[in-house]
């Protein structure tokens, strides 16, 4: 099978609401895009009718193709899934709440002719998005930016395009918590951005509430920056200087100003601010520490357990010896 022009890569949590207008927005898309192109939905162990939905527009569409996990693996999990199946020469990424307008697509494929291995969209504006969810997205950019020692680009989500070559480094990297826009400014290569406005939700709710956020950003920071760990360090460097000053002023205190009393407020508010310290080193180190043991067990992010026009993986080789076939 030879190998298609550009692969759209949807991962699909309860969306039912939103694939029949999906569907007419590929449809219209796929029609001005001209090229050879698949699209890949992933199921993300949805639990309403998005599986039943995406299975009957697969059957009269041939392009359409349908990956749907034993269970909830996790949207980054979708997404690591859809960049193992797809075929394409360039790969897509994009949410399928239609936040991601599939007509910026083609101004990224414009880009990646220009010789571009990753164009990413850059949010210019958030439509539907609460004061509280642009501040926290905001400010946790800038600070993972800070903490990480590769640039990562600001205001920027999983929607973009990759070339084929990043798509197999992505490949190699099989981690357990993932946090794929990371990934892909880690590998690096040519990458640019292009701008865009968000719109707000075509229907149904945002999969990502405030508990997931926070996972979400912490997956992001220990995956990348061991800066939490020498944070431990450095916080206990000055807790032994404090620590030293405070010993020096009782010893002066006691025998040249006789101005001692008994501390217990002082013995209290030490021995509270340094057992606080502690359990919050220890809760870091427990954050890395539980990444190891799962990172460990070696099991696989995700479990495929129904497909739609998919008879199997594919294979990068036999795909690329096709390909110089029919040159």
């Amino acid at each position: 099978m030879q190998r298609p022009t550009l692969s759209l890569v949807l991962p699909i949590y309860n969306e039912e609401e939103v694939i029949a207008e999906l569907h007419a927005r590929l449809q219209d898309f796929l029609s001005k895009l001209g090229l050879d192109c698949e699209v890949l939905f992933i199921n993300d162990g949805s639990k309403d009718r998005s599986l039943p939905l995406l299975r009957e527009i697969a059957r009269g569409e041939p392009r359409y193709r349908v990956l749907s996990f034993s269970r909830n693996f996790g949207h980054q999990a979708a997404i690591s899934a859809g960049v193992d199946w797809a075929r394409g020469r360039a790969v897509v990424v994009m949410d399928a709440d239609l936040q991601d307008p599939p007509e910026v697509v083609l101004e990224m494929v414009a880009r990646w002719r220009e010789g571009f291995d990753v164009v990413y969209g850059k949010r210019r504006s958030r439509e539907g998005e609460t004061f509280f969810k642009l501040l926290t997205a905001r400010w946790f950019y800038r600070i993972f930016a800070a903490m990480i020692p590769i640039e990562v680009p600001l205001d920027t989500g999983d929607f973009r395009l990759m070339s084929r070559r990043v798509v197999v480094a992505l490949r190699a990297l099989r981690e357990t918590h993932r946090f794929v826009r990371g990934m892909v400014a880690w590998v690096g290569f040519k990458q640019t951005a292009v701008l865009y406005d968000r719109p707000g939700r075509f229907a149904g709710e945002t999969k990502y509430p405030l508990k997931k956020m926070i996972r979400f950003a912490i997956d992001g920071i220990t995956s990348f920056s061991v800066l939490p760990l020498r944070f431990s360090t450095y916080l206990g460097m000055l807790i032994s200087v404090a620590s030293l000053a405070v010993a020096i002023w009782a010893v002066v205190a006691h025998f040249v100003f006789r101005a001692t009393v008994p501390g217990w407020t002082a013995t209290v508010v030490l021995v509270s601010l340094l057992a606080s310290v502690q359990l919050l080193m220890i809760g870091i180190l427990g954050e890395y520490i539980g990444r190891i043991y799962e990172q460990v067990k070696g099991r696989p992010n995700y479990l495929v357990g129904d497909r739609v026009n998919a008879s199997a993986r594919p294979d990068d080789d036999a795909l690329d010896d096709e390909d110089d076939a029919s040159a």
